[in-house]
């Protein structure tokens, strides 16, 4: 059992541990799908449909399915918890699924800090204001996990923050939204097959958009 592990507590239940951990943030309930605050959820709702799999409500506090891809056993999950505890979620999964290091958690969420639809790749790093990340650092007590960030934008200066990623885009900013959540859950995928530096560097490859 590594460090990481043994400060988190014993696994929930015998068996294989889980290679990765990828776990999509948002709020639960229907007022809050295809909001800006959700995208998380929604790539962990798409890789589970590629994968013919069904997300399931668990003890964990989160919806959660295991997928085989490229060879890796991973788990699918959503917290069923709100977004600013989603610490709770997450610690339960890493010990439910027998999770040995931060390495191995893969988060994704919005982030206001980059352009509507572009995406970020890293490991570790500051929290930039995100109350789903604050949360999960505190729980697993360590900023080395994997995120991957799916830009929203910033709200226009009349609109407040925590109104803007609670609401729904409008139809044009929904469908470069959509395409990012298709890329992520290709991005997600990649990681699996190359591993999180080359990954990085795919993903991270900053394409020009037409004039």
């Amino acid at each position: 059992m590594s460090a990481f592990s043994r400060r988190l507590g014993e696994p929930g239940r015998k068996g294989t541990p889980a290679d990765l951990l990828i776990v999509g943030l948002g709020n639960p309930g229907a007022q809050f799908e295809g909001t800006r605050h959700n995208l998380g959820a929604e790539v962990i709702e798409l890789l589970a449909s590629r994968a013919d799999a069904r997300l399931r409500k668990t003890k964990a506090r989160a919806l959660a399915a295991g997928v085989l891809m490229n060879d890796k056993r991973v788990v699918l999950a959503f917290p069923l918890t709100f977004m600013n505890h989603s610490g709770e979620a997450v610690r339960l999964l890493v010990r439910s699924y027998g999770i040995q290091e931060a390495s191995h958690i893969v988060i994704v969420h919005d982030e206001l800090d980059l352009e509507v639809g572009r995406l970020r790749l890293k490991a570790g790093g500051g929290l930039a204001g995100h109350n789903g990340l604050r949360s999960i650092t505190q729980h697993i007590g360590t900023t080395e996990y994997i995120r991957l960030r799916i830009g929203i934008g910033r709200p226009p200066a009349s609109q407040v923050g925590s109104e803007y990623i609670l609401r729904k885009p409008g139809k044009a900013e929904r469908v470069e939204l959509d395409a990012a959540v298709e890329a992520a859950a290709d991005a997600i995928e990649l990681l699996t097959e190359v591993g999180v530096e080359a990954a990085m560097a795919t993903v991270n490859r900053r394409v020009a958009k037409p004039d």
